[in-house]
């Protein structure tokens, strides 16, 4: 690659990583409306998890995103990085693993609350409610106001259920398509952690030069499997109309390539070093 190339290449990288960190401040919006909502006198610390897990879950990966770019490309492969710099990369990864799982856990309890709804006897019309501060849940997280104005166009269904807690309802069919939405968050966020949990071993594995062409060729085809069920989620959410979720997906596939693109240029660098001559003195 020419140096232009390299260049190019480079700033479309940190573009995209860029793009990322605008989209922390993105969930942190959709979040926040939606807290306003499910927690309508404050969220309370317990609760932080859930009403926020989207926006931990991002800024998390988008740190130990920027631990991998230092260490499989900024510093790692090319330069003596200090013991004092190491261990200050290791304790933010190790922070940033502890926040992405504790927003999986935060997934899946928004994934399990939305089976916690009882049907409203006696509502057949969504009209009736209109005006008494109820919310119809339009999609996952996502609500808006009954009003006289839009009660008929919400839902035609003749039976409502309402969420625990919320004054807020939604018809079976919404419902429905809550849960997938809320399973289908909590899927991604489990095959990106096993996928890092692969990413690590390999890089772990790297540094003590102990890979293996037969690991890199299995771990190969297992990343292959978890990137495929993450690109047909993306797909899923781009087909649902919900492009922002679908934009994050694209952007964190487009980013962990480039650290993949990393660490193969890392282990040939290092295969070359290893396959030169020798030069002795006389």
């Amino acid at each position: 690659m020419t140096p232009r190339r390299e260049t190019l290449f480079q700033l479309f990288k940190y573009l995209v990583y860029s793009l990322l960190a605008v989209n922390v401040y993105v969930f942190l919006r959709e979040e926040y409306l939606a807290a306003l909502i499910e927690f309508p006198g404050g969220v309370p610390f317990g609760d932080i998890i859930d009403a926020y897990a989207t926006t931990i879950d991002t800024a998390a990966w988008l740190v130990l995103l920027l631990m991998f770019e230092l260490e499989t490309y900024v510093l790692g492969p090319r330069h003596s990085t200090p013991p004092a710099v190491t261990r200050t990369l290791h304790g933010l990864r190790i922070a940033s693993y502890v926040f992405i799982v504790y927003a999986f856990y935060g997934y899946t309890l928004n994934a399990v609350d939305t089976y916690d709804v009882a049907v409203v006897a006696g509502l057949d019309d969504l009209c009736t409610l209109a005006g008494n501060a109820w919310m119809y849940a339009v999609d996952y997280d996502e609500y808006v106001a009954i009003t006289a104005a839009n009660c008929a166009d919400l839902s035609p269904a003749g039976s409502f259920l309402r969420f625990a807690e919320l004054p807020a309802v939604v018809d079976a069919a919404g419902l429905g398509h809550i849960r997938l939405l809320a399973w289908a968050d909590a899927s991604n966020a489990l095959v990106w952690i096993l996928i890092v949990v692969i990413l690590e071993i390999e890089v772990r594995l790297q540094e003590h030069d102990r890979l293996t062409d037969a690991a890199v060729r299995v771990m190969g085809v297992i990343k292959v499997v978890f990137y495929s069920i993450l690109f047909l989620l993306a797909i899923y959410w781009g087909f649902d109309g919900d492009f922002v979720d679908f934009w994050d997906a694209f952007l964190w596939l487009v980013a962990f390539f480039f650290i993949e693109l990393n660490v193969i240029e890392w282990r040939h660098e290092e295969d070359a070093e290893d396959s030169a001559p020798a030069v002795t003195s006389a």
